[in-house]
């Protein structure tokens, strides 16, 4: 039997006491279930997620919920970049264990489990210090922040001041929607991918409910991909007449990355109310 852990709020304790681990996290490819790390020699290592998690989960404490899986068990292994890239591997949860124990440094691994995990495989509920592990990403410390928007920690401690000392080049109210449009005729239906890509970004930041669907729709047939990607995560909130066809269109794109985009885009779609923002990835 393979040993994880899989850190939570402490006032889920009674309830994973109880009942288990519930599917509510979301793996590649939108499969639910439930992230966990394998209990190594390391104390840290085997924490290391605690203060990166704590930082969007400010309910008090958390707990440390350790549960044994047969070793046959399929789950997915790897860094949580590969994530995005639908890159992280199936294996067994002893060849996870193995995999993750062998690495010289397996800060920022995760190893998720495609199913709830019951009860009875719950092996101990514990507390845990809150000080443990990295927080943004590992080695973090001593690098420069990123301070736009997706990046800062709103709300955070020191980040009005850690803003006011580095301030971001996309700080600032948004360009126009005319001005935008501007940009986007200017360069022209086989213009500029950059300039093109730079203006449809400003599109996906504004996060509105409607857009100039008729003006952009020609760029799904723009020859690169990148525009097209663009062109996807521009129209994710509207609800403009003819996105969904936009969308249908671009998912049948040639481009891997475009298609991949389209389907993140249509799951966000399902998943939150217009206009609502997402926690920054960790």
């Amino acid at each position: 039997m393979a040993m994880f852990v899989h850190l939570t709020a402490a006032a889920n304790a009674p309830r994973i006491r109880r009942a288990g681990l519930r599917a509510a996290s979301h793996g590649q490819g939108g499969a639910r279930g439930v992230y966990v790390f394998p209990v190594l020699p390391s104390y840290t290592l085997t924490h290391q997620w605690m203060r990166e998690l704590g930082r969007f989960d400010r309910r008090g404490g958390r707990v440390a919920v350790h549960v044994r899986l047969d070793d046959a068990q399929p789950v997915l292994v790897g860094p949580y970049g590969d994530r995005r890239q639908r890159a992280q591997a199936e294996v067994p949860a002893a060849e996870a264990v193995r995999r993750i124990a062998a690495l010289d440094d397996p800060r920022g691994w995760e190893v998720f489990v495609p199913r709830a995990i019951g009860a009875g495989e719950v092996h101990r509920v514990r507390a845990a210090p809150q000080v443990v592990g990295w927080r943004y990403r590992p080695d973090a410390h001593g690098t420069r922040p990123c301070t736009c928007y997706g990046c800062r920690d709103r709300g955070g401690y020191g980040a009005r001041r850690l803003r006011e000392r580095l301030p971001h080049a996309l700080d600032g109210p948004p360009p126009p929607t005319p001005v935008l449009l501007a940009r986007i005729a200017a360069a022209g239906d086989q213009g500029d991918p950059a300039e093109l890509r730079a203006a449809l970004d400003w599109f996906g930041v504004l996060r509105r409910p409607r857009g100039p669907l008729a003006e952009l729709a020609h760029l799904a047939a723009h020859p690169d991909p990148g525009v097209r990607e663009y062109l996807a995560w521009a129209v994710r909130d509207w609800r403009t007449p003819g996105t969904a066809e936009l969308l249908a269109a671009l998912a049948d794109d040639p481009h891997p990355d475009v298609r991949e985009a389209v389907a993140d885009v249509r799951r966000l779609r399902r998943w939150e109310p217009a206009g609502a923002v997402p926690l920054p990835a960790g």
